[in-house]
């Protein structure tokens, strides 16, 4: 029994005091379809990648690239344990090699870089590279989106106002002229979302776009989505022209003849008895009208964010109810400073019907703005810290603050039309329109932005440790490879793989890697790498001190074909 215990206490002594082992590596990947450096027949329609341990997706990482340079993968993997699957489209030109390049985030929580390569018909003389967007597109699809909401807003608001609020004496010329204006952006903007849609999803530029590639985003969401809001653009202007609601009779005349008849002061100098009385069979019924409105406004949010969200009905009819308020509000302000407030418009005792009615319309339509706003904020930022630490999260700060400061501003002029004071109204009501217009373009780059909800799931899973990627070319080989962690030590793995120009993996008969950090005079430190799998090689890096170091990769294929590769790599100090 004295043995037993012993053996157990020399066995825990011995626990504690030989050094932990390295813990096991974080994950590798085991196969994939097509396979690495495979030559097969036709352009693939999906491709896969298996690992050897569960992983997760980081959005916007992973992409299959062309013989010709563009993205083909339509949207994110899908990970089903250790497998990562990808649907493609036919590439334009399928002949060549084809690049896969990944960033995932594996089962401990290490993020992991890598890629492959495969080829159809025939290897390319020269293998793409991971490919970077093109910046226009970047920058011309939120213009679209903000002319779209430019339009919707000159169509709802001026048709409100003539529907309800217009004094039927009064030429509405201005208004029709405003909505015909606010049509035509609508159906620039979806046909410009479209064409570009494309591009962004290829990574090509604005003109660099294929009959194939409109062909696959006609048949997807955004596509279907598009082609319904245009129908209804179609329909709403048949609508106006066979029914013509903006002749109709409005009830500002009823209000005129029940404020005389009751007693009350006279709002235009008529006497009553001129005074127009509407007849019930000349007014054209607002109902098809909504009822269009409605199905427009929709696909909006079916053709964005509120489609992937974690709760798409909500999203949708939040969104819906936020683009709805705010077409009645900035239309609303456009007809203001437009007409209304302007000398000569009507009568100056009509205003004291028409600015009471609007101001509270103003008010019901901006608390729907607003509760449309949070819950679609709270829906898409996900966290508090998203609020602070993602590009959506301080686009929505920014946007919370300017329409504070546009309520503070709105707070003012419905006190000026309170106290029927309308000859002050008019450089308010300008200011508060312009800040409105600076809101809708924060709303339209809002749009194009990655929701805080999905953005930085890299930085959150590896909020501990620097890891640093990339992939380095000669004229012998292409090596792929990351360094995880970076930090200061001798405890940085480098894990690489050995490409051909062509995208074959190709053995490593020798690995020499050094680091140096000229600024502090310290000369190449050799660090030892060896071969595993034929074209992997791995080892500890050591970087004993923070800074710049220059990594350098002399790989030797065979005693005659050698090639030396460098890069940068930053060692940050608190690591």
């Amino acid at each position: 029994m004295r043995r037993w215990v012993g053996a157990l206490v020399a066995g825990l002594c011995l626990a504690f005091l030989v050094p932990a082992a390295p813990a096991s590596a974080h994950a590798a990947l085991v196969s994939t379809t097509p396979e690495q450096g495979s030559v097969i027949g036709s352009s693939p329609t999906k491709v896969s990648l298996t690992f050897n341990e569960p992983v997760r997706v980081i959005p916007g990482k992973t992409q299959v690239i062309a013989p010709d340079g563009k993205r083909i993968n339509t949207g994110d993997p899908v990970a089903s344990g250790g497998t990562l699957s990808l649907d493609v489209r036919p590439a334009d030109h399928p002949l060549g090699t084809y690049l896969v390049s990944y960033r995932i985030i594996s089962a401990d929580g290490h993020p992991l870089s890598g890629g492959f390569m495969f080829s159809v018909g025939a290897p390319s003389q020269t293998a793409p590279s991971a490919l970077e967007d093109d910046p226009t597109v970047g920058v011309l699809m939120p213009v679209a989106r903000y002319a779209g909401y430019v339009g919707l807003t000159l169509v709802v608001g001026p048709l409100l106002f003539l529907t309800v609020l217009w004094p039927r004496r009064t030429p509405t010329r201005g208004p029709t002229r405003l909505v015909r204006v606010g049509l035509g952006l609508i159906a620039a903007s979806t046909v410009a979302s479209f064409w570009l849609q494309a591009p962004y999803t290829s990574g090509a530029g604005p003109l660099d776009v294929s009959a194939t590639e409109l062909r696959e985003v006609a048949l997807s969401s955004f596509g279907l989505w598009s082609a319904v809001r245009l129908v209804v653009l179609a329909a709403v202007v048949v609508l106006l022209r066979v029914r013509s609601p903006l002749r109709a009779a409005h009830p500002v005349a009823v209000r005129e003849r029940v404020l005389v008849g009751a007693g009350g002061p006279p709002v235009l100098d008529q006497p009553p008895a001129e005074r127009p009385v509407p007849r019930p069979g000349h007014r054209a019924s607002p109902v098809p009208l909504l009822l269009l409105g409605g199905v427009g406004l929709l696909t909006w949010p079916l053709s964005g964010h509120a489609a992937a969200s974690p709760m798409p009905p909500v999203s949708a009819v939040a969104d819906t109810v936020h683009l709805a308020s705010m077409a009645v509000w900035l239309g609303g302000l456009v007809v203001l400073v437009g007409f209304v407030l302007r000398k000569g418009w009507a009568d100056r005792r009509a205003l004291g019907v028409v600015l009471p009615v609007w101001s509270r319309w103003a008010a019901v339509a901006v608390c729907w703005l607003v509760l449309g706003g949070v819950v679609q904020a709270v829906i898409e930022i996900g966290g508090v810290s998203a609020l602070f630490d993602t590009r959506y999260g301080l686009l929505i700060l920014a946007k919370a603050g300017l329409l504070g400061a546009v309520l503070a501003v709105a707070f003012f002029s419905r006190r000026l039309v309170m106290r029927r004071l309308p000859d002050r109204l008019g450089r308010l009501v300008a200011a508060e329109l312009g800040l409105a217009a600076i809101v809708l373009a924060a709303s339209s780059v809002l749009v194009q932005t990655t929701p805080g909800r999905s953005a930085d799931i890299e930085a959150q899973a590896a909020a501990d440790a620097v890891g640093y990627s990339t992939t380095l070319n000669s004229s012998l080989f292409s090596v792929q490879f990351e360094i995880f962690p970076v930090q200061i030590g001798e405890n940085n793995t480098l894990h690489a793989f050995v490409y051909t120009p062509a995208g074959k993996p190709v053995e490593v008969a020798e690995w020499r890697v050094t680091a140096a950090l000229p600024d502090k005079g310290i000369p190449p430190i050799p660090n030892e790498v060896v071969s595993i799998r034929g074209n992997q090689g791995i080892g500890a890096i050591t970087f004993p001190y923070p800074g710049e170091w220059e990594l350098t990769l002399t790989i030797r294929l065979d005693d005659l074909n050698q090639a030396t590769v460098k890069t940068t790599v930053d060692v940050p100090a608190g690591a």
